[in-house]
């Protein structure tokens, strides 16, 4: 079996809605929901002892892209992320960790490129991570969320959605 992953929010290459946007209370310009979108995956591979979720902007202006979301340490029981189970008040499984954001803190920050710039892709991946958990905290930098992610990754699948102003 493949390793997928899918949502009821959006098809793959789709534009997102505005729910799932950035809103004002960022301070960028959008004025969306900031609502995450819901996620589910099947076929694992076997060891997978726990999930990860990113969403990721590689077309945003910094040289380095834009981490929009991370999600660490979700149970290997666990195939979804609910609708808004990564914005303020929603509800991650127990033992999941949000970690810090390119915003500056944990939590989804929803898209909001730079009016005019061309569609950008939002890439949500789960990662079928072989250890339970990854010795990260809240504060933990993505770049070293990606750098544990890289050493214990055995299968990723991603659903990518657009977005444009």
């Amino acid at each position: 079996m493949t390793f997928k992953v899918s949502s009821n929010s959006f098809k793959d290459g789709d534009y997102l809605g505005k729910d799932f946007i950035l809103s004002s209370d960022f301070g960028f310009g959008c004025a969306g929901g900031n609502q995450s979108p819901h996620l589910t995956w099947t076929g694992a591979p076997a060891g997978t002892k726990s999930f990860a979720v990113t969403c990721y902007d590689p077309d945003a202006p910094t040289g380095s892209g834009f981490w929009h979301w991370l999600v660490v340490n979700i149970p290997a029981d666990v195939i979804e992320l609910k609708l808004g189970a990564g914005s303020a008040g929603g509800a991650l499984p127990k033992g999941a960790l949000m970690t810090r954001t390119d915003f500056g803190k944990p939590g989804y920050g929803g898209p909001c490129p730079p009016e005019g710039d061309h569609p950008h892709r939002y890439l949500f991946t789960v990662f079928a991570v072989g250890v339970e958990k990854l010795d990260v905290g809240a504060d933990t930098a993505a770049a070293v969320i990606g750098f544990n992610l890289h050493f214990n990754t055995l299968a990723k699948a991603a659903i990518m959605g657009l977005f444009k102003r």
